[in-house]
């Protein structure tokens, strides 16, 4: 039995839901590392070097235990999409440093249309009118919620667009090389982990250095810092294999939009357990993103229903000239047949 013909061990629900609790624990956790009134281990890309290498770790404990299966993934596909990602992590770092949080926040939302753009220019994939609607929708209400101050360079600008290329490329394809190469989700993370922890883990302290001017060397580790990287690795974990469940099973899209619900989590995490200014700008966004995302939803599955309509009726658009023509002289065989048989009962 195939990868795609098995039964999966977790839901839709549920690979949603994993995916939106992780990434709003890592958020916190990775906010009390990093803070300045936390433990300011501020080091973004060796932190995000520290993820990959404890994926890698449980990926290879997976392999031996026999969970994760091992197919032969050519070294060109996971070295492209390793170069891919990894150049999304240091040019999202790069993007935050160099612009103000608006734009940062506005680069973000401008990835659900580059990610439509791209899938139409590399798939030919198409969307309805209702999906577009939403989209919009969706991106207005984030948009609200969290766009403050917009302040912008040149050199802000080139980071945030090569960040919000890579990184719709690298959600892209996830869902084609599963697609591609009939393999699961984590079977695909245990292939790619390892490439990007040892990158990052190179590449990391320096990137670091010219981001913030200081060596992740001559930081001290204390125990409380190290509980927090801990947990933000393991969160890290379920993090990254609900990434690749959910691309897999629905679209780089969806995941954009969907994915929103994060942002409207953190903000609300944030006015009840840091006690952060909720304003009435900030509830009017997160009703707008709320409302785009049910409609995302219906019109996903109206889309679906259609397809599948279409799907049953006979396609005479895909018959082949010759089959046609066939076609065409089977119809004339038997009218002029019919013909015939009139002529022959009405001379009797």
């Amino acid at each position: 039995m195939s990868v795609s013909e098995k039964k999966p061990v977790i839901s839709d629900a549920g690979a949603w839901a994993m995916n939106v609790i992780s990434s709003v624990g890592i958020i916190m956790a990775n906010k009390q590392v990093m803070s300045a009134a936390g433990y300011d281990f501020r080091f973004a890309t060796t932190l995000t070097a520290f993820h990959f290498t404890v994926t890698s770790a449980v990926g290879y404990i997976g392999a031996a235990l026999g969970y994760v299966p091992q197919k032969q993934i050519p070294i060109w596909d996971l070295f492209l999409f390793s170069l891919v990602s990894n150049t999304s992590i240091v040019s999202m770092n790069l993007s935050l440093m160099l612009n103000s949080v608006g734009f940062y926040q506005i680069s973000k939302l401008s990835m659900i249309p580059v990610v439509c753009l791209l899938e139409w220019f590399l798939h030919s994939k198409t969307y309805t009118r209702e999906v577009k609607i939403a989209v919009f929708v969706t991106m207005m209400g984030v948009g609200v919620c969290t766009v403050t101050d917009v302040h912008m360079n040149f050199t802000g600008l080139l980071a945030a667009a090569i960040a919000v290329i890579t990184t719709s490329l690298q959600q892209i394809f996830i869902g084609q090389l599963q697609k591609k190469h009939n393999c699961g989700s984590f079977e695909l993370l245990s292939k790619t982990a390892p490439i990007q922890a040892a990158s990052l883990l190179a590449l990391g302290p320096f990137v670091d250095y010219m981001l913030i001017g200081r060596s992740v060397f001559s930081y001290k580790l204390t125990l409380g810092a190290l509980f927090f990287i801990s947990l933000s690795c393991l969160l890290a974990v379920l993090c990254n294999m609900s990434q690749y469940l959910c691309i897999g099973r629905f679209s780089a899209v969806s995941f954009q939009v969907l994915g929103h619900m994060k942002t409207i989590a953190v903000l609300t995490l944030g006015w009840l357990v840091f006690d952060s200014i909720l304003t009435f700008k900030n509830m009017l966004g997160m009703a707008l993103a709320v409302i785009g995302m049910v409609i995302y939803s219906w019109a996903v599955e109206v889309a679906k229903q259609l397809a599948a309509k279409a799907a049953s009726l006979p396609q005479i658009r895909d018959l082949s000239e010759e089959d046609i023509s066939l076609l065409k002289s089977g119809l004339e065989q038997e009218r002029i047949k019919l013909d015939i048989e009139l002529t022959v009962e009405g001379s009797k």
